[in-house]
């Protein structure tokens, strides 16, 4: 759609360009006022169909991309809260073998007292 072609679609219009129209003559005037009619009748259709356009396939890919967006954010999360249980259990296993060895040295270093003790 372009501004030169708007109310060109006029039955029993004559004229090649909106240039062409006399706006002197009532003929003219009444012509000009018929192919601005046509023109704005076809400026609101082609905004009625943007319109539906809009609503229907743009809102929706919006829509879609929205929730795109959630479940990727949402993925990450539970990625990284996965890797923090990981790390914990590791962390804790850790935790228990040092635990484990100090209690055998503690245990290694009674041994001896004990052996002294019978000594006494």
């Amino acid at each position: 759609m372009s501004a030169s072609s708007l109310g060109k679609g006029l039955a029993g219009n004559m004229f090649s360009s909106l240039a062409d129209i006399d706006v002197t003559t009532v003929q003219g005037s009444q012509d000009a006022q018929k192919i601005i009619d046509a023109a704005i009748n076809e400026v609101s259709t082609t905004r009625g169909k943007l319109g539906s356009f809009q609503k229907n396939s743009l809102e929706a890919n919006l829509r879609n991309l929205r929730i795109a967006a959630q479940n990727l954010t949402a993925s990450e999360s539970q990625i990284r809260d996965t890797d923090m249980a990981a790390e914990m259990s590791t962390f804790t296993k850790n935790q228990i073998l040092v635990q484990a060895g100090t209690a055998m040295l503690a245990q290694a270093n009674q041994l001896p007292q004990v052996v002294l003790s019978l000594f006494r």
